[in-house]
């Protein structure tokens, strides 16, 4: 009985996002349409930028980077050497008590807190070498608008990225403050975000977005000298539709690993987690996005998995399409009875499932570093010759 309650609780609580993001949608699509407004294009927002800025662009190693996130698990390991092929960086990690004066997150007075110390650290350093330009990977559960008001008074150009604005654009929303972008996106020069469909919602707030997808990083996403120990795995939370496929799979008699929070075996550490690809024959993929029924995102380690030498078989979705040939680079699936077939085949013809693996690498590596996502966005800036 309390697991039967625990299951229509979380089926209402999926009910009731669903409807607020399908309100989100109609909101921004009617406010983009009745007030004629357009995404600019790449050239348009070089345009935009260097109106605004009126900095020379300096070469690749000299910039003065200032890097404002936390490292709750992949953030260090991916952003920390791409960024310092730029130059000098400055991070300042926005969870550290010694911006807060000792406070946590949850403690009383602690955003205030962390807000005031955040600039005072960046202003500091600032004095000693100006910044290039900023990079930040913020929300408006950490900061406010003062604060990024703050920060761009330091003269450099500054970008915003964002990897879930299909379901946290807009977010929790307590005393009409968004913890999402929505409140913070139009102090930033520019706002990279990871989901294509936000776009008219950031043009609708006043910001100016690009589209580009995460990275992987090929000093960390590299293949290990390791034995197939599965046959596939799946490293990630367990929510949604994904226990029960997993369920399926097993029944189905196909031997499945699962790895991440709420699993059994557990979360793995970065490493291991790029060693549990190199011991997979397959590496399992979901695109979905929880609370959205239908609807599907990029995901970390759609770059990541390939980076890093595993066969990947990931649910299909047309955002994959510009970034990888399916069938030749990566695997795709719509739906259960596809996944099987596509296991069984991939599993039974081991040459192929090489060519693939081979061929995804190579395409991550040619396209899907962190490090050359940072060069594109610093060029639109104006920050890189």
């Amino acid at each position: 009985m309390r697991e039967r309650i625990r299951a229509l609780l979380r089926s209402l609580r999926v009910s009731r996002n669903l409807r607020r993001l399908e309100r989100e949608e109609r909101y921004y699509s009617k406010r983009f349409e009745s007030r004629q407004l357009a995404i600019p294009g790449e050239a348009e927002i070089r345009t935009r930028l260097a109106k605004s800025s009126g900095r020379q662009p300096r070469t690749k190693g000299d910039l003065h980077i200032l890097a404002i996130y936390h490292s709750y698990n992949w953030e260090g390991p991916s952003f920390e050497s791409s960024l310092a092929a730029f130059g000098k960086v400055k991070h300042l990690d926005w969870r550290d008590p010694m911006l807060s004066d000792g406070r946590q997150p949850g403690d009383a007075g602690w955003r205030e807190a962390m807000n005031k110390g955040l600039l005072q650290a960046a202003s500091a350093a600032a004095a000693e070498r100006p910044f290039d330009v900023v990079f930040a990977y913020l929300s408006g559960e950490q900061v406010d608008g003062d604060v990024l008001q703050g920060l761009r008074s330091l003269g450099a150009p500054m970008v915003n990225l964002a990897l879930n604005d299909k379901e946290t654009f807009v977010g929790r929303v307590r005393k009409g403050h968004a913890a999402g972008a929505r409140d913070i996106c139009r102090h930033f020069d520019l706002c990279w975000t990871s989901t294509e469909d936000a776009l008219e919602k950031y043009v609708v707030e006043g910001a100016t977005p690009v589209y580009l997808p995460e990275g992987a990083n090929p000093t960390v996403h590299k293949p290990y000298d390791e034995n197939k120990l599965y046959d596939i795995s799946f490293v990630g939370q367990c929510y949604g539709d994904r226990p029960g496929t997993i369920s399926r799979l097993r029944d189905a008699g196909i031997k499945v690993e699962t790895f991440g929070p709420g699993w059994p075996n557990g979360p793995l550490t970065m490493e291991e987690m790029v060693r549990t690809w190199s011991r997979s024959r397959i590496n399992l993929g979901f695109g979905g996005v929880l609370g959205h029924k239908g609807a599907y995102c990029l995901k970390g380690r759609d770059f990541e998995v390939p980076m890093s030498g595993g066969l990947y078989l990931t649910e299909h979705h047309d955002e994959l399409a510009p970034f990888y040939e399916i069938g030749r680079e990566i695997v795709t699936y719509s739906g259960f009875d596809d996944l099987l077939e596509k296991i069984r085949w991939l599993l039974a013809t081991p040459e192929t499932a090489e060519d693939i693996r081979r061929a995804g690498r190579a395409r991550a590596l040619r396209e899907h570093s962190w490090e050359m996502r940072f060069e594109k966005v610093f060029r639109l800036m104006g920050a890189l010759q």
